[in-house]
């Protein structure tokens, strides 16, 4: 099969969220199961010059937006065997950062434009376009629309990936003609109207012809009023075409046994080595080094979503216990000056790193004992995975993919791989990972089998990728 695999970010090039490394991981492994998948992205201005300058001008064309022609030049880059194709206009990506701009609608309605006329200047008809988010939701609309006076469009089917129905791609409603260049027909409540405005994942959701999300939870959780963000609706109308795929991990990023960020190099077969990354994490951010203190991580974004607001609620009661805590990452204020309250109050047993560090957060992953995600919605998050490959054990609320992939321990059994709570509550939270250092202080051995467990778990994409080309092919 051909596909086209559209997005508004990737790894290595540019990245502001999850969906940046499903981008640039997932069309690797498609591509070495024999299928011709490349990848289409902005050229951002933040996109570092070394992989500018390996560029190479492969054409130029024209879009219509509106009474508008624009033009857009094409520049491939093959990165580890795939090739990704940038789209280059300055007026419409030279910018500080890919998105929040007061013209993301029309920036974004000119990227899916050009989207669909790129196949035919790179001489590549794909049989699938996969689109991803609002940024490429008009892709899937466009296509249909196209098809009607272009028979070139009219065998190609689209696959639509919701990685978080929370951003939306809403704009006003007087952009449809003049800068999208579509029929009034369009704009009514079975199509892309959304109250008074336009909304470019909802275009996504109705005009694409396979839909998924990132688990199976969150596919199900989306057709109910609280995850579906005022799109559950529609959802419901069009749930005989959404599945649920989980995300993985690009285990040749993260993998203890070869990351070069770690003090020592480490796997289930090895587990005292982790010991030695414990000790270098508490000596870089100076806690008493204690190999039996257990050492509680975060690796977030500090926001209501990601369960803050629990933390918030018993973080003086955790800091009870006997443990450390280290929280890595930034977000709202509240939420900032919470933490650096707490870590004045508790100088020998929290540190509170408001910033962001891809190396730091490898060394966090490989040092810690325990991993809490207690957010109110997870799509998916990936976090937990890859905790699960370090040997951290995550604490989770039971939603989204942190449902689908973290097992609650069984002390009579001694099934699962993690632990979790049901409802979006701080005591179920506090009695959680109480239930967690209880076992962690008395019965190491049962530790271990789970910090195995979860390192030779298999979350890479070998598998989800092989649902997503089942996906393709069920559409052909």
């Amino acid at each position: 099969m051909k596909i086209l695999y559209t997005t508004a970010e990737a790894v290595p090039f540019i990245k502001t969220g999850g969906l940046a490394d499903v981008a640039g991981s997932l069309p690797h492994v498609i591509k070495k199961s024999g299928h011709d998948i490349r990848v289409v992205l902005p050229l951002h201005e933040k996109i570092e010059e070394s992989y500018k300058k390996q560029m190479v001008k492969v054409g130029e064309y024209y879009v219509k937006l509106g009474w508008r022609r624009q033009y857009v030049g094409v520049l491939m880059l093959e990165h580890q065997g795939t090739k990704f194709y940038f789209l280059d206009n300055e007026y419409y990506f030279k910018r500080e950062q890919p998105y929040g701009e007061f013209d993301d609608g029309e920036r974004y309605a000119y990227f899916s434009k050009a989207i669909v006329s790129l196949p035919k200047i790179i001489d590549f008809k794909p049989d699938i376009i996969h689109t991803n988010d609002w940024h490429t939701g008009l892709v899937n609309l466009y296509i249909k629309d196209m098809a009607l006076e272009d028979e070139y469009y009219r065998d190609i089917k689209s696959v639509f990936t919701i990685h978080n129905l929370k951003y939306q791609g809403v704009f006003d409603s007087s952009i449809l003609s003049d800068v999208l260049g579509l029929s009034h027909e369009y704009f009514h409540d079975e199509s892309i109207k959304f109250f008074d405005a336009i909304n470019y994942m909802k275009a996504g959701i109705v005009y694409c012809d396979g839909l998924n999300t990132v688990s199976k939870t969150y596919a199900q959780e989306i057709k109910y009023e609280f995850f579906g963000e005022q799109l559950e609706g529609i959802i419901k109308k069009h749930e005989d075409k959404l599945v649920g795929i989980v995300n993985g991990i690009d285990i040749d990023i993260y993998n203890p046994l070869t990351d070069n960020n770690i003090e020592k190099n480490y796997d289930f077969n090895s587990l005292e080595k982790k010991k030695q990354n414990k000790e270098a994490l508490q000596k870089l951010y100076n806690l008493e080094i204690k190999e039996d203190r257990p050492l509680v991580t975060m690796i977030t974004r500090l926001t209501s979503m990601k369960g803050i607001d629990l933390i918030k609620h018993v973080l003086d009661e955790i800091l009870q216990e006997e443990l450390q805590l280290i929280i890595l990452g930034t977000g709202e204020k509240e939420y900032e000056d919470l933490f650096r309250h707490y870590e004045r109050l508790y100088p020998d047993k929290l540190r509170a790193r408001l910033y962001f560090s891809e190396g730091e957060a490898h060394m966090i992953y490989a040092g810690g004992d325990i991993f809490l995600m207690p957010s109110m919605i997870e799509p998916c998050g990936i976090s937990q995975l890859i905790a699960l490959k370090y040997g951290a054990i995550p604490i989770v609320r039971e939603t989204g993919g942190l449902k689908d992939t973290i097992h609650p321990y069984n002390k009579y059994t001694k099934e699962g791989n993690g632990f979790s709570f049901k409802n979006y509550n701080a005591h179920e939270l506090l009695y959680t990972l109480k239930h967690a250092l209880e076992l962690y202080k008395n019965d190491r051995n049962t530790w271990e089998l789970l910090m195995k467990r979860g390192m030779e778990s298999k979350n890479d994409w070998d598998t989800s990728s092989l649902e997503y080309i089942k996906l393709y092919q069920s559409l052909n």
